[in-house]
């Protein structure tokens, strides 16, 4: 991982309930990793969410292409998604529709330069978690995965005790 160049993400993180380097030697809920992954053709997108996400107790995967996180996540445990409303070939959509046959499916959170209320409002329709702006802002990408971890991690506890 790079050092973060944004002043206080780590405070960032604690605020909002996410696990750092610094105050939990492991990242686990079970023996379950939270993991993350990046989907987008845009390197920097990836650079983005790394620099960002510094010092957060994440495993942070990333894919350029709707083909190669499908393969992904066929093999590995992901808790969140990050994923480019744009996927040439194919979209955010057609990556959710993956996701759902999955036995433990993360919680997918779309990115666009174009984030409107009509994507927010289609993808919260048919299954997204949320919908991140681009560029993206430190604060929303920390609160958005933060809480689709959580989301993630309820869900999977729920699970267990049924």
């Amino acid at each position: 991982m790079v050092p973060s160049t944004v002043p206080g993400n780590t405070e960032i993180a604690k605020s909002m309930g996410m696990f750092t380097m610094k105050d939990s030697p492991k990242i686990a809920t079970g023996d379950k990793t939270i993991t993350v992954l990046s989907v987008s053709p845009s390197q920097d997108d990836h650079d983005t969410l790394q620099r960002l996400l510094y010092g957060c107790k994440l495993k942070i995967h990333k894919t350029l292409s709707l083909s190669s996180a499908v393969a992904l996540l066929q093999k590995t445990q992901i808790s969140v998604v990050v994923c480019e409303q744009d996927l040439l070939p194919g979209t955010w959509k057609d990556l959710l529709a993956h996701l759902t046959l999955l036995p433990q499916p993360p919680c997918l959170i779309v990115t666009s330069r174009l984030a409107d209320d009509c994507l927010w409002a289609e993808a919260l329709n048919i299954g997204a978690y949320d919908v991140l702006a681009k560029p993206f802002d430190c604060n929303e990408v920390l609160r958005s995965v933060s809480l689709a971890c959580l989301h993630w991690n309820q869900q999977q506890h729920q699970a267990a005790i049924q």
